[in-house]
């Protein structure tokens, strides 16, 4: 049997009248970018990378020296003061460039700390299972009832001195238990799917599957753990400083709020004193969350394709396919067809 040319060009990949290019470096390409692609990642990216680039830049682009004193008290905000004075003349928006970088430092790090425990410790127990699944469950449990504040204002009272990266590996070390538990839990469900199993038994250590295999589906559960350690160490180092249990020499949002409080702010009408820094805290949090969402839509594409899928009815209408709810199609009314009289011979 003979075969034609054509045959055995339309068979050899790559080659012949039927090939096509390659498309497979520019779908990678855009695969690697569609997380930067995403609007809601993309803000939160920029946000939060200008807020890491005033805690850096910070004490040296600020314009006044933050404890520095002047004839100008309690000024409204101007061209001078940006964001207006304190009743010393001191400039809030000194103190907020200042201070941002004790903020971003301790959720940053109490961040990253946290999530790498609960990494460790959950993944682990929940892939290896028996005794050891048991003993890092038990360690977990009790972690999970050590309250975090309590201890760092015990903590701070005995030491003089307490730094920003004290508070930061305290907040870390005692938040980590709550994300462990979930990441165990998935892991459980995890370990018995077909693609592990498959893993398994080719030989693969287990190192590599953790890493290669089951880490890549709880990104999203572990980023929603890292966002929700950040913003809670964010709160526990300005509730620290707004109570004054930290130090108040050091600046950061916090102490702002301190004496904004205890100079009565909002009774003297001083709204610029407190409103400043509690938008920064606002518009951190909102960034955190924004790539949060951003993550979840990346690795979920029901949620990335949510609301541009669209399907025409019978009668012409276009409805658009949304998450949360199932679109009923009305029934198209027909005319019923008269009956046709039979004719008898």
């Amino acid at each position: 049997m003979t075969i034609s040319p054509s045959s055995i060009e339309q068979v050899i990949p790559g080659q012949g009248a039927m090939a096509q290019p390659s498309a497979a470096p520019g779908r990678a390409k855009r695969r690697r970018f569609r997380f930067v692609a995403n609007a809601k990642a993309a803000t939160g990216l920029v946000i939060l990378a200008v807020y890491c680039l005033f805690a850096i830049i910070g004490p040296w682009v600020a314009p006044y020296d933050p404890d520095a004193r002047s004839a100008d008290v309690l000024q409204a905000p101007s061209t001078r003061h940006w964001f207006g004075t304190t009743h010393l003349g001191q400039d809030i928006f000194s103190q907020i460039l200042v201070g941002a970088r004790s903020v971003m430092l301790v959720g940053l790090l109490a961040g990253v700390l946290a999530t790498v425990l609960s990494i460790l410790i959950g993944v682990t127990a929940g892939y290896i299972g028996g005794v050891p699944d048991e003993g890092l469950s038990a360690l977990s449990n009790v972690f999970l009832v050590i309250p975090a504040l309590p201890l760092i204002i015990i903590v701070t009272s005995i030491v003089e001195q307490a730094s920003d990266t004290l508070v930061a590996l305290i907040i870390g070390f005692t938040s980590w238990a709550w994300g462990a538990r979930v990441l165990r839990a998935q892991t459980l469900s995890l370990r018995r799917r077909d693609y592990v199993e498959a893993a398994r038994a080719t030989g693969e250590r287990t190192w590599r599957i953790i890493l290669f295999e089951i880490l890549p589906n709880l990104t999203a559960i572990i980023a929603s753990g890292f966002v929700g350690t950040v913003i809670f160490a964010v709160m526990s180092e300005i509730t620290l400083a707004f109570i004054g249990i930290s130090s108040i020499s050091s600046w950061n949002w916090g102490t702002i709020l301190f004496w904004a409080q205890g100079q009565q702010a909002l009774a003297q009408g001083a709204w610029w004193w407190f409103v400043p820094a509690g938008l920064a805290i606002a518009v951190l949090g909102t960034a955190l969350a924004l790539i949060n969402f951003g993550i979840d839509e990346f690795v979920s594409p029901r949620l990335r394709s949510a609301g541009r899928t669209r399907i025409r009815t019978a009668d012409g209408h276009t409805v658009r396919m949304r998450v949360g709810f199932t679109p009923v199609l009305a029934p198209v009314s027909r005319p019923i067809p008269a009956p046709r009289e039979e004719v008898t011979p």
